[in-house]
């Protein structure tokens, strides 16, 4: 019986040892199958340190620096129209003609009764000298200058009211030219030659200065403390982003840059926002009345910011991370402390220095250690090369 139970005991005994031979081959072979896993190719990027402006970023609306109603100051048939719809004008220049003969006809008519009241007034005058200077001298009776002299000052006052008459005739001759009061550009024409127009009812066009040009936005009022503090230190400028980009297809074309000029007496209280003005030079006429663009207002500017493409940083439930290639070629996985994002690029204020290398793409692949093949990143260049893709 003993016996039989050695022998069991020993059978035991090896089965063990067997277990224990198979699970020390397969540790070792998976370590061995560890010690040759494949590098992850990835695509990598430098941390950079950039000057980063802090802007302002909103919804903005083109409106004309002045917008002029053009109408008739007299009632009269437009004879002829000196502009195209939607011509640029300079200030001066003959938009319409109204029939002037019947404004004409006024001036000559005042004129006349102005040379036949001279005429009278000499005559009157003459009798009126002459009645004073025989009373002077004790000759004639003195009612004769009593009857001259209210003739003579009625007479004289009936000459100014001619000359009145005159201006006014003359101004009305003036206004059948009717001629821009301002450079600018013509809209729609609301009359065409041959229609009568009415004082000052009827619209003849809308005349729109687009040299310069207003950009007027909105911000949130928690914003205005800040930018009412830089425009006491400095200027403030806006850029103004049309929602399409015609440019031809690799072409840099800057968007245009103003000035911020104008902050709103009153914030919104139904919105909680300020109507913000910029002032733009439009010399190039990229802005148009009527357009929406987006603005973008710069508050200040980071020194020396560390950056990194936006697409390297990656979001979990614990925060923000990049992975960091180290320079044995293996990843880091580290929390940061994200910034704000412009163009592109992401500013890092804590987490990665400049000068570091980061994962901009393949992250889904890679854990914390893994060993990486990296693979720089390509900018699209002006031709419209793609960047570079993971293998």
């Amino acid at each position: 019986m003993k016996d039989m139970m050695g022998i069991f005991g020993s059978i035991i005994a090896l089965v063990w040892a067997a277990a224990l031979c198979g699970c020390s081959g397969k540790a070792s072979e998976a370590r061995k199958t560890a010690g040759t896993r494949p590098s992850v190719p990835v695509i990598t990027a430098q941390a950079e340190a950039q000057d980063v402006p802090i802007e302002l970023r909103n919804i903005g609306n083109v409106e004309p620096y002045s917008l002029v109603a053009i109408r008739s100051q007299i009632t009269g048939q437009i004879t002829k129209i000196h502009f195209l719809e939607g011509q640029e004008v300079k200030a001066g220049d003959l938009l319409f003609t109204i029939d002037p003969r019947p404004a004409q006809g006024v001036l000559r008519q005042a004129q006349a009764d102005l040379k036949r009241d001279q005429a009278q007034l000499v005559s009157v005058k003459l009798e009126f000298e002459r009645a004073k200077k025989l009373l002077e001298n004790a000759i004639g009776p003195g009612h004769d200058d009593d009857k001259a002299e209210p003739v003579f000052r009625a007479l004289d006052a009936t000459i100014l009211s001619d000359e009145a008459a005159v201006s006014k005739a003359q101004l009305r001759v003036e206004f059948t030219s009717i001629r821009s009061p301002m450079d600018g550009r013509t809209g729609s024409l609301m009359a065409r030659e041959g229609n009568v127009v009415k004082a000052p009812d009827d619209l003849l066009v809308n005349l729109n200065q687009v040299h310069p040009i207003y950009v007027t936005f909105s911000v949130p009022e928690q914003d205005l403390p800040a930018i009412r503090r830089r425009m006491r230190e400095s200027k403030l400028f806006v850029e103004a982003l049309a929602p399409v980009d015609s440019g031809l297809p690799g072409e840099v074309v800057d968007p245009p840059r103003g000035e911020l000029t104008f902050i709103d007496n009153t914030v919104d209280v139904t919105t909680g926002r300020i109507k913000l003005k910029a002032t733009f030079p439009n010399s190039d006429n990229a802005l148009w009345p009527g357009q929406f663009v987006q603005t973008i207002l710069t508050l200040n500017i980071l020194k020396h910011a560390t950056v990194v493409p936006s697409q390297a940083v990656q979001s979990s439930q614990s925060g923000d991370f990049v992975f960091v290639v180290k320079s044995d070629s293996t990843v880091q996985k580290r929390s940061i402390v994200a910034g704000l994002s412009r163009r592109g690029m992401t500013v890092i204020e804590s987490g990665v220095q400049s000068g570091e290398t980061v994962v901009t793409d393949g992250q889904l692949r890679l854990t914390e250690g893994a060993r990486v093949t990296a693979q720089p990143l390509v900018q699209r260049t002006s031709a419209g090369a793609d960047s570079a893709k993971i293998p």
